[in-house]
């Protein structure tokens, strides 16, 4: 039964970790608003910059929130590899604030019945950084430069560490004894022999590949298409904005209905929006309304994903095993930022980026709706493969 210490602890923990992982998400999805003014100033490329926000997601590791990465690309064109070295540290530095560590902590700190209802409202939260801190760095850009704003973003940063210091893990058991006692090696060789879990892993690489291309190069796509710069800012908030309320909602719906036909609907939609921009003509009203139908649907994802890993594997391994699946994601994360950059400074465009983002969409909403999500003893039971023995 649950004491008064023990909701004001779960209540401090739910609210300090939706505020860290605001902060984190919106400076981590508002880097796009540097591409241009760096570019132009710096005389660096599109895909030099783009390599440095992917190379930022492919080293997402495992510590704790620091400024350096930051402050770095100030002077990245003083020091050889500066940016690029700038990007290492911010994505070392985004870990240790972000989802791996954060819901894993609200994971194990919540009865199964309110686990996926408990991740969505952290998850919402995480989403209203993006709707302050995007119009708040495209406002410092245009009025006292990039360089103001970047130092402005380090300093949110660097807040995050002394709000993570109050953090105390509050676990709760899920009744798995036997989940509880497994061995990492085992869990591993469980995760990998269910195609299930592979199929969720790989349909993961799309969610990543999209954000982070949208992120990325929105503003850049929007001053070729004649949109004027304070849109992208505009809708970039709106974004964080609409994802708090869908994230919510599909926390909700998520306790409710089939977690795995839920993810393949939001990467279907998504597809279909994406198709839906590009088909209209492109102006401040269709973007602003791109964002929102988007961001609706931004970080949904996060407590069905959850949701399934601590259901049919416990939560004993939870981060290694979400830490897997997550990986997918920043790899879909680093080629969805370079290839943008890559395909921009070949052709001068981002058509054939928009289209890499249909099709990865549909293959992700193919594979999440046919994933087997039976834990592995009842696959086993119904006659599917068992995993090798150690």
């Amino acid at each position: 039964m649950a004491t008064p210490g023990n909701r004001r602890a779960m209540l401090l923990l739910i609210l300090l970790s939706g505020l860290i992982i605001s902060l984190c998400m919106g400076l981590r999805q508002s880097l796009g608003l540097f591409m241009r003014p760096m570019t132009l100033d710096l005389g660096i490329s599109a895909a030099t910059f783009g390599f440095s926000i992917a190379l930022q997601n492919i080293v997402w590791g495992v510590s704790q929130p620091f400024v350096g990465g930051l402050l770095l690309m100030i002077v990245s064109k003083s020091i050889p590899g500066g940016l690029e070295l700038a990007g290492f540290l911010i994505g070392i530095g985004t870990a240790g604030a972000g989802f791996g560590v954060l819901i894993g902590t609200i994971s194990r700190a919540t009865p199964p019945e309110k686990r996926s209802q408990t991740v969505g409202l952290v998850a919402a939260a995480g989403s209203l950084g993006t709707m302050v801190i995007a119009p708040l760095g495209g406002w410092l850009i245009d009025g006292y430069g990039w360089h103001v704003a970047m130092v402005a973003f380090a300093a949110i940063a660097g807040s995050m560490a002394i709000l993570s210091l109050p953090i105390r893990e509050q676990p709760v058991s899920d009744g798995n004894l036997s989940k509880v006692n497994q061995k990492l090696s085992d869990a591993l060789r469980e995760a990998i022999a269910h195609r299930g879990y592979l199929f969720m892993t790989l349909a993961f690489f799309a969610c990543g590949f999209q954000l982070v291309f949208i992120t990325t190069h929105l503003p850049a796509y929007l001053q070729l298409c004649g949109v004027a710069p304070g849109v992208a800012a505009s809708a970039l908030g709106l974004i964080g904005l609409f994802n708090a309320v869908g994230t919510y909602m599909f926390g909700l719906l998520g306790a409710r209905y089939s977690q795995k036909h839920l993810l393949a609907m939001i990467y279907l939609l998504r597809t279909l929006i994406i198709v839906a921009f590009l088909l209209a003509p492109i102006s401040a009203a269709s973007t602003l309304v791109f964002a929102a139908a988007m961001g609706f649907l931004w970080l949904g994802v996060a407590p069905l994903v959850t949701g399934i890993i601590g259901r049919v594997f416990g939560l004993t391994h939870f981060n290694t095993l979400y830490g897997i699946v997550f990986l997918s994601h920043q790899v879909g994360s680093f080629f969805g930022a370079w290839m943008g950059g890559v395909v921009f400074d070949r052709f001068g465009n981002y058509d054939f980026g928009w289209g890499a983002l249909i099709v990865i969409g549909v293959t992700a909403f193919t594979l999440q709706w046919l994933m087997d999500e039976r834990p592995p003893r009842e696959r086993e039971a119904a006659g599917a493969p068992a995993p090798l023995p150690a």
